[in-house]
């Protein structure tokens, strides 16, 4: 086992206005005793048809963050959806008058420059009495005067967008912690009402159910019941949730609870983790605050629940883009540090984290041109097949490991790391064996995704017998690493 302190590792572009295509480094500090070959070449948004990934760009609506000073940021991150929110109390300040400014210069914005918004209807509108709030954790508009408006605010919203925006979600995180009064029937019934106007003014729209803010399985189960009594289930694309834990493998029993609920009342539905980061800085606001936090850990923690979320078949929005500054008088009163790019405290932009260029090393190869593997250990013979493969690793710790193949060539690519614990301010490599059936590679490399490294597998560390590979000494850490074939990597 080797082990290396993570400040001895990364460097990272100081200022907002320096390229943010990629390290500025020609060979990343990691102990990994392979011949170094390159690294990835990130891709922007414009070179990459579609993939798993959404980008969390929220918080406008309350002026936490500014998008104008984290726009030119996206792009390179090869992401199309961004996640919004529509901010009905900050349009509507005055009761019947909506001024559309500052979200008519976001929304066009976005999509002029090829991005894809999902957008959000709530909160609510405290100018209306019952109205609800405009803060996380508030309660749904209520009296029927705030519903009144609120369906006029949903109708306008959708009016005037409906060339632009295409996928919706209703309520933030219903069932938060300081929220009572947003039972699961009342939140189901205004869904309902929420994506009935969606679907009368644009039929083709995809609206995203719950937006769940842990995982709560009566919560969902009793939701998705009412939608059924309602027969209301069809209304809705995808059923999104939100489950932050300090082990971002942690949650899969949770997941897997959840998907059965929904596959019941809803087959097929899919799922999508609606929002999901870690912090860079420990003792901050909102959740996961309670832990030493670096941007290192911020990184691993990021793209394992990317992989991890890709690997079992969840489309994954990270959260955020950048740094937010709650204020006001919601439940988080300081600075939010899960943006990958770091924010001052009057939201200016300062520079991209490490999890900046971590996520782009995933976007640039994890994209539509990929299909999933069914894994299985390598406990029994499994019978050839194309879209099958056995794999076993020499140790007893918890390894997650997920192969996938190019749709055109059928060459393979496994991602895998250690997921038994938090991720660590520093690297702990151990070298293993790994092997796997059914394999496809004709010059198998390995990548490391927070560096973007890549390395040689040299022959006398890796050899085929029939259809089965084995690869010697392959260095696993807390943190993705890529055994790939090098016709799926570009580099630069």
């Amino acid at each position: 086992m080797t082990s290396v302190r993570s400040d001895r590792t990364f460097y990272v572009s100081p200022r907002a206005s320096d390229n943010v295509d990629g390290f500025h480094i020609k060979k990343p500090d990691l102990p990994i005793d392979l011949p170094y070959i390159g690294c990835v070449r990130s891709r922007r948004t414009d070179e990459i048809e579609s993939s798993n990934w959404m980008l969390g760009c929220e918080t406008l609506d309350r002026d936490y963050a500014d998008y104008h000073q984290y726009k030119e940021y996206i792009s390179a991150l090869g992401i199309k959806v961004l996640r919004m929110q529509g901010g009905w109390a900050k349009t509507e300040k005055v009761q019947g008058i909506y001024d559309w400014t500052w979200m008519d210069n976001i929304i066009h914005d976005a999509v002029d420059r090829g991005f894809m918004p999902w957008l959000q209807t709530g909160y609510g509108n405290p100018i209306y009495p019952g109205g609800g709030g405009e803060n996380l954790g508030a309660g749904m508009p209520l009296s029927q005067e705030a519903l009144a408006a609120y369906e006029n605010w949903v109708v306008a919203l959708v009016t005037r967008y409906k060339e632009k925006v295409k996928d919706w979600e209703v309520w933030n995180e219903p069932n938060f912690s300081d929220n009572l009064v947003n039972t699961p029937e009342i939140t189901a019934d205004f869904n309902i009402r929420t994506a009935t106007i969606i679907k009368r003014i644009q039929p083709d729209a995809r609206i995203s159910a719950l937006a769940l803010g842990h995982i709560d399985v009566e919560y969902v189960e009793r939701f998705f019941a009412y939608l059924s009594e309602k027969k209301s289930i069809e209304l809705f694309h995808n059923v999104t949730y939100h489950d932050y834990v300090y082990n971002p493998d942690a949650n899969k029993l949770a997941v897997y609870k959840m998907r059965q609920i929904v596959e019941k009342f809803a087959p097929g539905m899919i799922m999508r983790q609606g929002e999901n980061g870690a912090p860079s800085v420990g003792g901050t606001g909102g959740a996961l605050s309670n832990y030493n936090w670096c941007e290192v850990t911020q990184a691993k923690w990021d793209i394992r629940r990317m992989l991890e979320n890709l690997g079992n078949d969840i489309e994954c929005s990270i959260f955020g883009i950048i740094d937010m500054n709650y204020s006001g008088n919601g439940p988080i009163r300081r600075k939010n540090t899960k943006g990958i790019v770091e924010s001052a405290f009057d939201n200016q932009a300062v520079r991209p984290k490490i999890a900046y260029y971590a996520i782009q090393h995933v976007t640039s190869i994890f994209d539509h041109t990929l299909e999933r593997l069914k894994m299985l250990k390598h406990t029994y013979h499994i019978a050839p097949s194309g879209s099958r493969s056995a794999y076993s690793l020499n140790t007893d710790r918890s390894i997650s490991v997920y192969g996938y193949r190019n749709k055109d060539s059928q060459k393979q690519l496994y991602a895998m790391w250690a997921d038994d614990a938090i991720p660590r301010d520093e690297h702990e490599l151990n070298c293993l064996e790994f092997n796997v059936e059914n394999g496809n590679f004709d010059e198998p490399v390995y990548v490391d995704m927070i560096t973007g490294g890549v390395y040689e597998i040299p022959a006398e560390q890796w050899r085929k017998q029939g259809d089965v590979y084995t690869f010697k000494n392959i260095p696993v850490y807390d943190s993705p690493i890529l055994v790939v074939d090098r016709t799926l990597i570009s580099m630069k």
